[in-house]
């Protein structure tokens, strides 16, 4: 249904170096999207993301940038422009953990969450923004969680952070919604990944009693949505939050 629908369509997916991030990049490409792969600290995985995209027979290439720095997102944003023509589709998927109950938590873990997590999102958004009102069109497609939804005991600044992208979704589905532009939201739940291959199995089995669906999510679940959303299929979807989550907060 989605083959070829964002044929000539140039996407940034922040965080492209694994998990979610790595599977929303392959699926967007495999659409036809020429994927822009971001990444901080991690140029190998990225560069693995590029070459397994193009195994495949699609089109991406590599671009490092810390989300939580605001400038350098501005020149990430000059540079797609400069060598691609346009952007049309953005994917804020960066995101960082620093786990803690609250009464030991540290300043600095909370504030680097915040910055990669939410301000990173704002940060990317508030530099595409100029170019997509200028081309009258945009899809922008932010990654939350269903700890931003819920809460989640020991991660206060995640929870924080994902509920902020919620907020920060739906006021930018408002302003931007009269020049054509999109914006949604993506709430996964429990879903495999590495670091989730590395809990404990007494921890996996617990979560997966919390699923009414008794079982967890894969990478695919999510990047099917993401696909869905940058596509004309949803050009009347704007401000919603999917939570994809096997029913687990319904």
């Amino acid at each position: 249904m989605l083959t070829d629908s964002l044929k000539n369509k140039v996407a940034l997916v922040t965080g492209a170096g694994r998990g979610i991030g790595k599977e929303i990049a392959k699926t967007l490409a495999s659409c036809g999207a020429f994927v822009i792969v971001n990444y901080n600290s991690s140029p190998d995985a990225a560069e693995q993301t590029v070459k397994e995209i193009i195994k495949q027979g699609g089109m991406a290439a590599p671009v490092q940038c810390d989300v939580s720095d605001f400038d350098a997102c501005g020149k990430m944003m000059e540079m797609i422009i400069n060598n691609y023509g346009h952007l049309d589709i953005l994917v804020n998927n960066a995101g960082i953990t620093r786990d803690g109950l609250i009464m030991k938590m540290s300043e600095e873990d909370f504030d680097r969450v915040l910055d990669t997590n939410l301000k990173g999102a704002f940060h990317t958004i508030r530099h595409a923004s100029r170019y997509f009102l200028k081309q009258k069109s945009g899809k922008i497609i932010n990654i939350s969680s269903v700890s931003g939804v819920m809460g989640n005991a020991g991660q206060a600044n995640y929870s924080a952070s994902k509920a902020g992208v919620i907020g920060l979704t739906k006021s930018v589905a408002r302003e931007l919604a009269s020049r054509g532009i999109t914006c949604n939201a993506v709430a996964p739940g429990f879903i495999e990944t590495e670091m989730t291959e590395a809990m404990p199995e007494a921890a996996r089995e617990a979560v997966k009693k919390q699923i009414p669906l008794q079982r967890t999510g894969q990478v695919s679940d999510v990047a099917s949505v993401a696909a869905f959303l940058a596509s004309d299929l949803a050009d009347y979807i704007t401000g919603q939050v999917i939570s994809v989550d096997g029913g687990m907060h319904m």
